[in-house]
Order: C-alpha cells, then structure tokens, then sequence
C-alpha cells in the first residue's frame, strides 16, 4: 500500500467521501509540503544568484503544481472507466463512485504488478531521503550548539543520542499517536524560518544588499543545484492523490491547491533571498547555522531539532508499512518461510511480532548509518531532489498521463507530457552524474 498519510496527520481517519473544508485542506497541503528543506534554500540561491535561485524555486513550483494536476486527470479517467464498467455489469459501489486511489494503485493500473513495485520503490527512496537529511540536519545543528571546547560530531550524534531514540519510537506502530509530532516539527521549522528573517532583516538594515559578491546569476552549473533543493523542498507530492480525496468539495480542490503552491513558493521565494543578500558568500547549506552563537539562537536550534526527531518516525511510516507489506504480508518473505501461517500458533505469531520489531530496527540503524557518511545536507538534499524527487514528481505523473489520458488527449497535451518524461529523466541523469563525479 502506497504512504498517503506520510506526512498529512490531519488526514487521519478521513473515510472514502472525505469531509475535509477548503481551510482543513489548505492547511493539510501546506503541512505535507513545508520541511527542513527550506532552511537549505538560501546556500541554494548562493550557488545559483538570487535571481536564478528565485526563477528556480518558482518553475519547480509551477512544474511540482503541474504535475499533480496530471496524477488527477489520470484518477479522474480511470474512475470513468470504472464507472462505465460498473453501469454495464450493474454495479455502482462506493469505491467506484469515488474512485480513491493511490500513487501506486496508479503505477498498478498503467503497468501492472512491477508498476506498483516501481512506484513503491520510488516512494521509500524518496522517503529515505527525507529521513537521512532530517539525521544530517539534526546532527550538523546539535553539534554546533556545543561550545566550542568541546568538540561533538555530527556522526556522534546520531549514533549516541538519536539512533536509541529513533528505534524506541519505531516500536509506536499507530500513526495518529506520532502524527501531532508532525504538526509540532512544522511549527518550530515556521518559529525557525522567523528567527532566520528576523537576524536576516537586521543584517540588510545596515548594508547595501547587493554589496559583497551577491549576484543574479552565479553561473549556469548553479541553476540545476538550486533546483534539485527546490523539488525536495516541495515534500509530500504522492499525498495528492488523498489530500484531494480528503475534501467534502472535490471540485474545489484545483484552486486551493492552486493557493497553496503559490504561497508556498512565495514564501520560499523570499527566505531564499533574505537569507543570500544577509549572508552572501559566508551563507551556510543548513542557514541555521549562520545565527549567532547565543542562547535564545541555540534555544531555538535545540527545540527545531526535537520535534524533528519526533516527527522522524511519522517519516518512517510509509517505509516500515510498505517494508513490512513484502516481508511479513500474504505471499510475503515471512508466510512463504513459514508455510501455513494461519497454524503457527502463539509461538509463531510471537516470533512474528518480534522479528516485525527487529526489521524497524534495522532500517532505523541503516538510515543513521547512511546519514553518518553524508558531508553536507545542501548537497545531499540537490541530489534527492534531483534524482528520486524528480521521478516521482515528473516523470512518473507524466508517464501514467501518457499511458491513461494520452491516446484521447490532443498533440499539444502529449507533447507537453513528452516534455515532463524527457526533462524529468535528463535532471536525474543530471544528479547522478554530479554526484559521482564530484571528488
């Protein structure tokens, strides 16, 4: 089953016909977007110009927005279709009238079985992504709140204060109890995106904003960094399929979407800005770290990166569901072990239990082992973005709308489709190459 309620806790418990308002929406669309990534916009816009970087956030915003307009024209034809087939067999279920579906109900219906595995696999990369820089940025923030005779590495943290911690609460198998910790990481990224504006503003208050080296335009191999921060920024992208479903209005849901990406990018636009012109060439790939080492900015890192770690395991949610879906569901690794697992009794079902608990902790323990290695979360956020965000936010929409919409759609439609697959493909080829090429 695909993570639609990865990062969205107030879609929890919403049925099939959905019973969200306009507001409940908007809030939901803005929680599943706004992460961490924000706090590594204004190093992006440092690499690529502000006015590049700006141009960069507003097209992956447009194209995120796009996008799943796409993944709703695909659901919006495949319910016809199952509506046309439930009237010729005299059927009209629930189901059909609503036509719920997920990311990888799509990948299932346009490419059979190994499109959804495809899909799935997108999804946890992605989702593994986020998780590994929620460790980093954790990590590189703690160890700078540590003063500076005693010296604490990023890695150190991880392993001795956030690894036990994190496994703990993957124990918590039920999402509305970790859901709130979400809305909690949300609010203090809002308390530390202030605090950021608020140092930026009074830095600009007594210098001239364009002195000291701040550009437009950085040079051309910046552009495709700043972008691939931009995609990751725009989180949460297979919730549209739910955030839509959510509404009691499903009409209404385009423009609102329509509001939140807009104001989103706008906000995103700004921080970017604000956070370059202060900073300038001294601006850091986490922008938190350039605050003055005091207690009410060390205060502010400290409670950030709490909630972060709370809300660490509402990001592992969507992994360890789909993970145990092929180790321990029908036809999984486990049943096929153990043959007849209806008769294994309490022992079986025990042991069952306990090797679900020990499969958490594994890939709890393999993402810090992974987020130890990363040397710096700009970096490693531009290359998430531009790899397995892109697929899952450009090609795939892109592909399902080709293979759904496509054969009744005109040539402009496809060919702008055509355009989304070829630019999605080139800009992960593009990330992967930066990645292994750089020394």
């Amino acid at each position: 089953m695909a993570p639609e309620c990865c990062k969205a806790p107030l879609l929890e418990g919403r049925g099939t016909k959905g019973c969200a308002t306009p507001a409940q929406t908007l809030g939901n669309i803005v929680v599943s977007i706004v992460g961490t990534g924000v706090l590594g916009l204004p190093y992006a816009f440092r690499t690529a110009g502000w006015l590049a970087g700006s141009l960069g956030v507003a097209g992956a915003g447009a194209a995120t927005f796009y996008c799943m307009l796409l993944l709703l024209d695909c659901r919006d034809k495949l319910r016809e279709e199952e509506l046309e087939e439930g009237q010729r067999q005299g059927q009209q279920d629930e189901e059909r009238r609503h036509g719920s579906y997920t990311y990888g109900d799509l990948g299932e219906r346009c490419f059979g079985p190994i499109g959804r595995y495809f899909t799935e696999a997108i999804i946890i990369l992605c989702q593994t992504g986020g998780t590994v820089a929620y460790l980093v940025f954790i990590g590189q923030n703690i160890s700078s709140v540590f003063p500076g005779s005693v010296r604490v590495s990023p890695a150190t943290v991880v392993l001795a204060f956030l690894l036990p911690a994190e496994v703990a609460l993957s124990f918590v198998r039920s999402l509305s109890a970790l859901a709130p910790f979400s809305i909690l990481a949300d609010a203090c990224t809002a308390l530390a995106v202030a605090a950021v504006v608020k140092e930026d503003l009074a830095l600009l208050a007594g210098q001239s904003a364009f002195d000291g080296g701040r550009s437009a335009f950085a040079g051309l191999w910046g552009v495709p960094f700043a972008c691939g921060v931009a995609v990751f920024c725009f989180e949460g992208f297979c919730l549209t399929l739910a955030l839509e479903a959510s509404m009691a209005d499903r009409a209404r849901f385009r423009p609102v979407l329509l509001q939140a990406i807009a104001g989103v990018s706008a906000v995103y636009v700004g921080f970017g800005v604000c956070g370059y012109l202060a900073y300038g060439d001294a601006t850091k790939d986490i922008v938190t770290l350039n605050l003055p080492s005091t207690w009410s900015t060390a205060a502010i890192k400290v409670v950030l990166c709490v909630a972060l770690a709370l809300t660490f395991a509402v990001m592992m949610h969507p992994i360890h569901e789909i993970v145990e879906a092929r180790l321990f569901g029908a036809g999984g690794w486990w049943a096929r072990r153990r043959g007849d697992t209806a008769g294994a009794g309490a022992r079986g079902d025990a042991v069952e239990r306990a090797a679900l608990q020990l499969s958490r902790v594994a890939v709890v323990t393999a993402l810090a082992g992974v987020a130890c290695f990363v040397p710096a979360f700009g970096e490693f956020a531009a290359f998430v973005g531009s790899t397995v965000c892109a697929l899952l936010s450009f090609v795939l929409p892109a592909l399902f709308h080709l293979r759904v919409v496509g054969p009744a759609a005109g040539a402009w439609a496809r060919a702008v489709d055509c355009g989304f697959l070829i630019f999605g493909v080139l800009f992960a080829a593009h990330g992967l190459y930066t990645a292994f090429s750089r020394p």
